[in-house]
């Protein structure tokens, strides 16, 4: 089924303005020819898209369906316009990365701008999603470019390269009764207290979880927020402890009354992955993009390999998703 922009702009004018009449005008379209172009698609659709009410017209349900199809529509076509202008104005080209918090707290900003410097003729734009969303959106083809922690759960569709690694850490308000004790803290220990976090979904989040379950235990989750930044002024005011990434906890240190301590468990190691679709070759845009986020481990890869371990601690390989945990952020 073939649909024309004039129609579908006639539609959203419709349901916009409430009225053929008015909508006609706005579309510059004589009123029969805009009524026998609704009339038509409805023919075609086999379904009413508006009903006649006393002030004027209302969209049905599939009416509104459309209606929501034609906005989006709108969208990619307004995004289409201005990637395709970008070319020329000297871009050439757009990468699409999607990373969860702790790696853009962590690490990505700094090879991001590195990458940039090299590459200024190429578009960056970044979201912040949490390690499922993030695998889906590069498996779906939405976002280029991946940076998330594991599980893995997309192997058939995703290749991965491991990134970075980093450390998990606990966050206590100052003066806190734990944090006198000396060496680590064991998570166990923070299970008696109000535990503020990330939103569900988030891989510390379900991490705590699981770790909790396996001990019998309940986790507190007093507060949950979507900022590293809001948890640490939250654990500052006494409003419970915290795990965070250990280089973020360190800065917040700086900045609010709180105390971080190292988490002594052996899932606080954490380990960053790349990932891209699965394909034989490449996009060259990608493959330049994860080579250069590879060069800045401590032992660089010259090559855009999957499976290959240059930055993490253990080379052991990714492993799949368990039944207890596959979400993560």
């Amino acid at each position: 089924m073939r649909f024309d922009l004039v129609t579908l702009n006639l539609v959203l004018a419709i349901a916009e303005t409430r009225s053929i009449t008015r909508a006609a005008e706005r579309e510059h379209l004589a009123l029969a020819a805009s009524s026998k172009r609704l009339k038509d698609l409805e023919t075609r659709l086999g379904v009413q898209l508006f009903e006649r009410r006393a002030r004027g017209v209302e969209p049905t349900e599939a009416g509104r369906a459309l209606v929501r199809h034609i906005r989006s529509l709108h969208a990619s076509l307004h995004a289409l316009e201005s990637e395709v202008v970008e070319f020329s104005r000297g871009i050439k080209g757009h990468l699409r990365i999607a990373a969860n918090a702790g790696a853009i707290a962590e690490a990505l900003p700094a090879d991001l701008a590195a990458f940039s410097r090299e590459h200024p003729q190429i578009r960056i734009s970044l979201e912040d999603m949490t390690s499922a969303e993030v695998q889906a959106a590069v498996a779906e083809g939405r976002a280029d470019v991946g940076v998330f922690a594991p599980p893995l759960a997309d192997a058939a569709r995703l290749q991965t390269w491991p990134y970075r690694t980093g450390a998990l850490a606990v966050v206590l308000p100052a003066g806190h009764a734990l944090a006198g004790q000396p060496g680590g803290l064991r998570f166990e220990a923070l299970l008696d207290y109000d535990i503020v976090g990330l939103h569900i979904g988030a891989s510390v989040h379900e991490q705590m979880l699981q770790r909790a379950l396996e001990r019998g235990r309940t986790l507190k989750a007093r507060l949950q927020v979507r900022g590293f930044d809001a948890i640490a002024q939250l654990v500052g005011e006494g409003l419970g402890v915290a795990v965070l990434p250990a280089a973020v906890a360190e800065r917040f240190a700086r900045l609010f009354p709180i105390t971080v301590r190292p988490l002594d468990e052996p899932w606080a190691e954490r380990r960053y992955l790349l990932a891209a679709q699965r394909q034989e070759v490449l996009p060259a845009v990608i493959k330049r993009f994860i080579e250069r986020l590879q060069q800045a481990c401590p032992e660089p890869s010259r090559r855009a390999q999957p499976e290959r371990d240059v930055c993490s601690v253990r080379p052991e390989p990714v492993e799949g998703p368990t039944p207890a945990n596959t979400r993560s952020a």
